[in-house]
Parts: C-alpha cells; sequence; structure tokens
C-alpha cells in the first residue's frame, strides 16, 4: 500500500473551492475549528461514508484531514482500498492553524476543545504516573501498568494508529454532539 498524496497548507488553501474536503476527527475536534467547507466523517464512520466519498470524486478531488495528519493517512489508506483516490493534508489542522489559515467554528461550538494527540498524551501520562506510584506505595506489581502503557505507545507508533485514541474519541467529551453521519452523507451527495 502506497503512502497517499499530501498536500501542503497553501496547496490546499489555494485550491479549497475544488476540494471536497472530509475532517476524519471527533465531532468535537471537529467543532473546535475545522477547515472551510470541510464535512465531519469520524474514521471509524469512514467504511460507511464510502460510497458517497466516491460519488464526491467525480466532481473534484477529496482532500481528508484531521489534527496532524496521522488519522487522515489511514482514513485515505481505508478510502484506497476501496478503490477511492484522496490526498491528506500535510500536518493537519494543526499546521493549518499555525500557518495562519482560518479554522471555522459551527455557531455556539466551544473553542477550546483538545486535540486527540493532547488527550492521549496526559491520558498516558497519568497512568504511567499512577502506575509507578501505585508500585512504590502499594505493590511492585502495579509497575507493570506503566509498562503496559510504554509498550502500547511503542505499538502505536510503530503501526501509526492508537487505540488510546479510539477509546477517547468514544468519550462524551468528545461527541459533544453525535456525528450527523446521515446529514453529512447528504450533503456530500448534494455538492
Amino acid at each position: 500500500m502506497t503512502t497517499p498524496t499530501a498536500l501542503a497548507t497553501d496547496e490546499a488553501r489555494a485550491s479549497l473551492h475544488e476540494l471536497t474536503i472530509i475532517d476524519v476527527r471527533t465531532p468535537g475536534e471537529y467543532a473546535g475549528g475545522h477547515l472551510p467547507g470541510a464535512l465531519n466523517i469520524p474514521l471509524d464512520q469512514i467504511r460507511r461514508a464510502v460510497p458517497d466519498i466516491r460519488h464526491a470524486t467525480d466532481r473534484g478531488d477529496v482532500l481528508v484531514v484531521c489534527a496532524s495528519g496521522a488519522r487522515s493517512e489511514n482514513a485515505c489508506k481505508i478510502l484506497a482500498e476501496n478503490g477511492v483516490t484522496a490526498a491528506t493534508l500535510s500536518g493537519g489542522t494543526g499546521a493549518w492553524a499555525a500557518d495562519g489559515h482560518e479554522l471555522h467554528r459551527p455557531q455556539g461550538a466551544p473553542r477550546a476543545t483538545w486535540g486527540m494527540e493532547r488527550q492521549v498524551r496526559l491520558t498516558a501520562g497519568v497512568i504511567v504516573l499512577l502506575g509507578l506510584l501505585l508500585g512504590l506505595v502499594v505493590h511492585p506489581a502495579f509497575q507493570l501498568i506503566s509498562v503496559g502503557i510504554a509498550g502500547g505507545l511503542v505499538f502505536s507508533a510503530v503501526t501509526n494508529t492508537c487505540g488510546m485514541a479510539a477509546m477517547l474519541a468514544k468519550l462524551p467529551h468528545n461527541r459533544p454532539r453525535a456525528a450527523d453521519l446521515d446529514n453529512t452523507l447528504a450533503a456530500l451527495r448534494n455538492r
């Protein structure tokens, strides 16, 4: 499987009006700020959306975005397995904002939503510290919790997947509203 084409932020901005933009982050992350015109189809729903995304490629190129580029690259690979060609945004919405480009927010959306990567770092750090503390105070076997998290982080880096992010994405604060996939897919069909 080849690596999907990656567009730089300025390159994507120049052709924004020609692209169908799919944001594969959680609804909470999407609400915190997304590329203009982006449609939210969370990564865990991408397979269900393949026929409609395929239809969108008839009208132009598809750009898949996430916070840093890892989830969008995974989404592009899933799409490629199903015969759909899509590009990813280099550095994701983080790079987009860092380059001074505007992020849109739904009306009434929170402005300070933590990105998934930051949530994973916090959760992993807390669990590692808890494992070490319990290992010192209660029983040394609790240090295995820290070992397990370290192993999970190594596995995450090697496979470019993150089980912890998948679990955190299901928490209520990451889904302030349900991903309205049916309406999103209808909007995708009508583009």
